[in-house]
């Protein structure tokens, strides 16, 4: 057996990172963790330990705080970095820019510094589909032009790239993907681990599955008046399962990329609606959703899904997981929260 990398994940008790971690470590990877739990919850740890038998190595830290992560590249030999870290509502951005600018950019940053002073040259970003704004030309691909971000979340993801862009030249050992994520939805199939939000949900499904099972009065459809079939935004829904493993696919294929600084779309390249996901949550559990519609909401994007050719040709990437699956395995993750 070949001697698997070491591999860091910024933010790795999130969310994606933790389906990351136990694709990774089912893998053989050798993996640290490290997260603040500014935006997460050490529940997820312990799922990433029940499902794959080990115990996740993990530190506690602020990617912002350069003493430490000098301190954990000191001790600590890495093969590549997976950045998670970052805060990711879109809504949130609009009313705290500030934090959004300051923990985005600075962890980046500081995360980078460490990198270049120990030696390690593989770096993989957890990008957004935000960094296109309102696209001219659906499904877009990534060599469309980063139009003005309609929110502070999407203009720290096109800093962050524009940073790695200027990097990449500056350091000429470094090499780089991108990883363009569209919307991740669902949860793993053994509803161990899943999106946990911390208060009240900004992302649809989560909050689709709270007021299915009764944690919130009713769901709000913002905007009904966009220029989409139905009237609500179109959006690209990937399974996190899916997501998790262009993960391991970047990390293997990192080192014999063509270019030293790659982006990959990653979604399914069809477009739902936001009431769409609604009727087929609807369909697929049997349960009643009160829902209703509400006005536009500021730094929501009206329509945009994936072009992820690139990905397939490249990284030998595809979704293979469907919406039903992804909204099934959300809705038995929120099942199994209940019952706690």
């Amino acid at each position: 057996m070949s001697i698997k990398k070491r591999i860091l994940l910024t933010g790795g008790a999130g969310y994606i990172g933790a389906h990351t971690v136990v694709e990774l470590i089912q893998l053989g990877y050798d993996t640290l963790l490290i997260d603040d739990f500014s935006k997460s919850d050490k529940t997820l740890l312990q799922g990433i330990e029940k499902i794959t038998g080990k115990k996740p190595n993990f530190v506690e830290g602020d990617c912002r705080d350069s003493e430490f992560l000098a301190q954990l590249f000191n001790q600590n030999k890495f093969d590549s970095v997976i950045h998670f870290a970052a805060y990711k509502s879109v809504g949130e951005s609009v009313r705290e820019p500030l934090l959004y600018y300051d923990n985005n950019l600075s962890s980046m940053i500081e995360v980078l510094r460490a990198m270049k002073k120990f030696g390690v040259n593989e770096f993989i970003f957890s990008s957004s589909c935000t960094v296109y704004g309102q696209p001219d030309v659906i499904p877009v691909d990534e060599s469309a032009p980063f139009k003005r971000a309609e929110s502070p979340y999407g203009a720290t993801k096109q800093m962050c790239e524009r940073l790695l862009e200027d990097e990449v030249v500056a350091n000429t050992n470094l090499k780089v993907i991108s990883l363009r994520y569209f919307n991740p939805i669902g949860a793993h199939p053994s509803a161990l681990i899943g999106e946990l939000p911390i208060g009240v949900p900004n992302n649809l499904v989560p909050f689709v599955t709270q007021t299915a099972i009764g944690l919130r009065e009713k769901l709000t459809v913002y905007g009904s008046d966009y220029n989409t079939p139905d009237g609500s935004c179109l959006r690209d829904f990937i399974h996190v399962s899916d997501l998790a493993q262009a993960h391991v696919k970047a990390v293997e294929k990192i080192g014999t990329m063509p270019g030293r600084n790659e982006a990959f779309n990653l979604g399914t390249g069809e477009g739902v609606s936001v009431l769409g996901l609604i009727k087929k949550f609807i369909e697929v559990t049997g349960v009643n959703l009160n829902y209703a519609m509400g006005p536009r909401r500021p730094g929501d994007i009206e329509k945009v899904y994936a072009n992820p050719d690139k990905a397939k040709k490249l990284l030998g990437w595809q979704t293979r997981l469907s919406l039903k699956e992804a909204l099934k395995d959300a809705w038995r993750w929120q099942q199994q929260l209940a019952d706690r």
